[in-house]
């Protein structure tokens, strides 16, 4: 019996390593930061925080019916949606997720309301998650306004309509169709009484997204629905509900405003680092009875490069382009973009670049009025 009291020596052994063991694991977890708990909001405009940058709101106006959205540290989700309203009228709520401000309540550190000339670039991802017994838009909203307000309405709403279920349109009537930022949209212009609106409505659902609000910015300038010394004041994500809305969710959200202009702090996407760019703009044309060719000439009239360029402006009722050399001009009527190509993607201060197209016209002929570059408005010459 001599190998017992071994044994017996081998088992304490064991049992002593395996309590410190238990010990260290139990500091550690006394150490470490406990897990945020979801936040659960009722109240009719309740909001909170996330992730130190973001406000989401339950933001409940159009139904006294009770809402409630649970908040992660990434997005929230939909946990009580009562009531509905008549779906030819407005939505019942706008639970969102939000950089800038609103009415008042701004979002920790952001770096709204900036002025649109200043920004280079403004990336922002976005995932939503649906439901199919609901009447609903999935919706991006864009605000801007001559003023840097923090409070009210601002003059234009952009919205970006990622799904929507249900007999629900935007405000107006359709006008269009646009490429933006690589996809194609119907196009809708209206006001509701408060504020120009204009929507882009994607054809089929999309359910998560990495984009350049500047994009879509643009567009709203070469409607003239707004101009380069407005200011952007706040970008929101969410839902309109109109009937029901239990489950719908924003599971990611992110957004981040980059100034390379006057003021800014950072250099951007417009190839303009510590300098704004100048521009201005030559528009030679001939034209004959039902048909015209147009010479655009870019020139560079800044202290910086420009890299990447898209020249914005809008063609006259009744023209229409039918090809391009040197850029690519889209869409082919209405507000349009021409793109740099490769080759000429780079405008070097003092320097120029010249595109071209052919297009075909009803009535009487004339020239674009305004032309941006990469966000900023050009001289004409």
């Amino acid at each position: 019996m001599r190998p017992l009291p071994h044994r017996i020596n081998t088992t304490r052994g064991l049992l002593s390593a395996l309590l410190a063991t238990l010990a260290l694991i139990a500091a550690a977890l006394a150490s470490a930061p406990a897990a945020r708990a979801d936040t659960q909001i009722c109240e009719t405009f309740g909001t909170t925080t996330v992730q130190g940058r973001y406000v989401v709101q339950n933001n409940r106006w159009g139904t006294s019916a009770a809402q409630c959205i649970t908040v992660t540290d990434s997005g929230f989700r939909i946990s009580r949606a009562d009531g509905s309203v008549p779906t030819n009228g407005a939505p019942k709520s706008y639970p969102s997720v939000y950089n800038g401000c609103h009415y008042t309540n701004c979002s920790p550190g952001t770096a709204l309301p900036a002025r649109l000339d200043t920004i280079s670039s403004a990336p922002t991802s976005i995932s939503y998650s649906y439901v199919s017994d609901a009447v609903y838009n999935a919706a991006y909203d864009i605000w801007l306004d001559p003023t840097p307000r923090t409070d009210g309405v601002n003059r234009t709403e952009i919205m970006i309509w990622f799904n929507k279920v249900g007999p629900v349109q935007p405000v107006g009537s359709q006008t269009g169709t646009a490429t933006v930022a690589g996809r194609t949209w119907q196009v809708w212009t209206g006001n509701n009484g408060g504020n120009d609106v204009l929507s882009f409505v994607a054809p089929s659902a999309i359910s998560s997204w990495s984009f350049d609000v500047m994009d879509f910015v643009k567009q709203a300038v070469s409607r003239q629905l707004a101009a380069n010394n407005w200011y952007l004041t706040s970008i929101q994500a969410g839902f309109e509900p109109w009937q029901g809305g239990t489950g719908l969710a924003v599971t990611s959200f992110s957004s981040e405003i980059r100034t390379g202009g006057s003021g800014g702090d950072n250099g951007g996407g417009d190839g303009t680092p510590g300098g704004r760019t100048t521009c201005a703009v030559a528009y030679a044309t001939n034209v004959w009875s039902d048909g015209f060719t147009a010479d655009v000439t870019i020139r560079n009239t800044g202290s910086a490069p420009v890299d990447g360029w898209k020249l914005a402006f809008t063609l006259p009722s009744g023209q229409r382009v039918a090809n391009a050399w040197n850029a690519t001009v889209s869409p082919s009527s209405g507000a349009v973009t021409a793109s740099a190509l490769t080759h000429n993607a780079r405008i070097a201060p003092g320097g120029s670049q010249t595109f071209g197209f052919q297009g075909s016209h009803g009535g009487t002929f004339a020239a674009p009025s305004a032309f941006t570059l990469n966000g900023t408005a050009c001289t004409t010459a």
